[in-house]
């Protein structure tokens, strides 16, 4: 009896021992999500000072009656004097920068002016319709006067009177009839809707090219990002991207290569975040964002495929083609081609060290899906084999797929003209005639084409940095440490995840080794059974 009870309380204990394991392995279990997190470097909404910049209003040189943007923009470095030496060295006002691409000696020009990508492909040849997002007005081609500080737009990023707004092809000016006085005394630090009116619209709507920034944010829930929930802390964007003389922190790898200027999580909340040990372990190799963006485009869907190739079907009359689906996103336009379009999509999940490399217009072809830029990493990049300070960590990805022209002679992609206000110039959304568009756009760029095109799918990879979830929707251990094809970091290859991968070698030696326990045991109790009568005793 004595036996049998010793039995059943070493399987009992064991089991326990199990499950308190798996509760301590995965704390999300039982760790109490309501937690108050320390932060640093940042001031708590509840005790922050309302620091309300100068009433504008007041001043007396804002008093006339302005007749032109470049009027107020003159008045306003009547006062702040230095102020446009700073926005000429900003890339907003650039559109450029200098930087080394990884695996490249050399370095190059890369920026909204000249990097493709795979959405409206590029800015060259169509200026008077793409800086409608610029910080300037008059950019209308390669002519622009960037050194002219009476182009700069000061508006754009500080009105706060709801007023202002761009005009459509307008080269960057603004929508005529605006109370430009009005508007010029309005002005304040940037709020989300300043930063939002080109950041959430990129790509020619809105959440179309990010994912992650959307016009819901600017008055959204919990659920759709903690950090600038309007029933939390009510973030700004500045908040996190902080700026001195008017150098911005944070940067988008579609555009950029260096590992600088970056905004990170932990510059608030330290390297260790969590009261958990081995939750604070996992982010030597995982970036916060992995674990606490599970989905993005929550609130609004954002394109997923853009085939340029299904462009230029007209219906019966010859006018252009609008199909959207039930949600209101575009299926199909003329001008454009087919879309396809997702929300609460799961990220895709790649090793990334903060450098990357770009497909630039005068680089061959040398792989189909073409890489339009490159996020480098791997799970080897780490330790004393680090290529950055920070070394390679899992990031989640928003993947943008396409398909648009190429060179087939040179294997190059190409620049096409896309936009004018007239026929006949040669734009492709006015003529939808692909061979003079190319060769109008490579002849604006000063490039060659060989004057056969053709289709090539094309990749692009924009990391996620926003709609952070609350800590009782982020991932869970099983999420990634699981075997089912749903995992995850199912498709995340080169390296040994536990709960995930299996070595068959050891799988077999516990097979064996489970086998002679139960032969020892089988063994050793037959013996027992065959030589009980010699245990037995008289009683007397």
């Amino acid at each position: 009896m004595k036996r049998k009870l010793f039995v059943v309380l070493v399987l009992v204990v064991s089991q326990f021992a199990v499950a308190m394991l798996v509760m301590q392995l995965n704390p999300t279990l039982e760790q109490d999500q309501s937690e108050e997190i320390d932060v640093v470097n940042y001031i708590m909404k509840a005790d922050q000072i309302d620091r309300m910049v100068a009433d504008h209003s007041k001043f007396e040189i804002l008093q006339q009656e302005f007749e032109t943007p470049q009027a107020v923009t003159l008045a306003c470095l009547s006062c702040h004097t230095e102020r446009h030496h700073e926005i000429m060295a900003n890339n907003h006002w650039t559109w450029d920068r200098n930087e080394k691409l990884a695996l490249r000696d050399s370095v190059v020009s890369v920026g909204k002016k000249n990097i493709l990508n795979n959405f409206c492909i590029g800015i060259n040849g169509s200026e008077k319709t793409c800086s409608r997002c610029h910080i300037g007005y008059g950019w209308e081609d390669k002519s622009f006067d960037f050194t002219d500080k009476g182009n700069i737009d000061c508006l754009v990023c500080h009105d706060q009177s709801g007023t202002y707004k761009k005009a459509k092809g307008k080269a960057g000016y603004p929508e005529e009839g605006l109370d430009l006085n009005l508007i010029s005394q309005s002005v304040g630090s940037p709020k989300r809707e300043n930063c939002g009116i080109c950041h959430y619209w990129g790509g020619g709507g809105n959440n179309v090219k990010h994912g992650d920034l959307d016009e819901a944010m600017n008055s959204c829930s919990r659920e759709v990002d903690v950090h600038m929930a309007i029933d939390g802390e009510d973030m700004s964007c500045i908040a996190c991207h902080t700026t001195e003389n008017h150098v911005i922190t944070g940067k988008v790898y579609a555009l950029s290569s260096e590992d600088k200027n970056r905004v990170t999580c932990v510059q608030c909340h330290t390297e260790t975040p969590h009261t958990d040990k081995l939750l604070n372990q996992h982010f030597e190799r995982i970036a916060c964002q992995t674990c606490h963006i599970p989905e993005y485009a929550k609130a609004n869907a954002t394109k997923m495929v853009w085939d340029w190739s299904t462009a230029g079907r007209l219906d019966a009359e010859g006018n252009t083609i609008h199909e959207s689906d039930a949600d209101g996103n575009h299926n199909y336009l003329s001008i454009k081609g087919t879309f396809v379009y997702d929300d609460h999509v799961k990220p895709e999940y790649f090793w990334f060290n903060g450098l990357a490399d770009h497909l630039l217009i005068t680089d061959s072809i040398e792989s189909i899906p073409v890489q339009i830029n490159t996020l480098e990493g791997s799970y080897n990049d780490k330790g004393k084999d680090c290529a950055t300070e920070s070394c390679s960590k899992i990031w989640p990805i928003k993947v943008h797929r396409g398909k648009q022209p190429y060179d087939v002679v040179s294997k190059k992609l190409v620049q096409p003209k896309l936009w004018s206000p007239n026929k006949g110039d040669s734009a492709y959304w006015t003529d939808f005639d692909w061979d003079n568009s190319i060769e109008a756009g490579m002849k604006y760029t000063g490039l060659p084409y060989s004057g056969e095109y053709d289709f090539v799918e094309t990749e692009m990879y924009w990391p996620l940095n926003h709609q952070v979830a609350p800590a009782e929707n982020s991932l869970t251990c099983t999420s990634c440490h699981s075997s089912s094809p749903d995992s995850r970091l199912a498709n995340l290859n080169g390296f040994y995840l536990p709960g995930r991968d299996r070595f068959a070698m050891i799988d077999y030696l516990g097979i064996i080794l489970i086998l002679l326990t139960l032969g020892g045991v089988a063994i050793h109790g037959g013996i027992r059974v065959i030589l009980r009568k010699n245990c037995l005793h008289d009683k007397k």
